[in-house]
């Protein structure tokens, strides 16, 4: 059951979304080998602003772990 949550700035419309989470959808099945229906997919918008404290150190900075591709930006430099 593959849960995808994807935190972005805003600026994409309703169908731009579905777009993404149609794709990332297909991305899932392919990769985790599972059927449509087990995989959901959510998107978050999140001001620029408030992107480092909301999203960069919780998500990113606090959790290499579970980080599969880093960003190619430090916005801490």
């Amino acid at each position: 059951m593959p849960h995808v949550l994807i935190k972005m700035l805003p600026g994409r419309s309703e169908a731009q979304k579905a777009d993404i989470a149609a794709k990332v959808t297909r991305a899932v099945m392919d990769g985790a080998r599972c059927k449509e229906e087990s995989v959901s997919v959510s998107i978050e918008d999140v001001a620029a602003a408030d992107w480092t404290e909301t999203v960069y150190k919780p998500d990113i900075m606090a959790r290499p772990e579970t980080l599969y591709k880093k960003p190619g930006y430090d916005p801490l430099k």
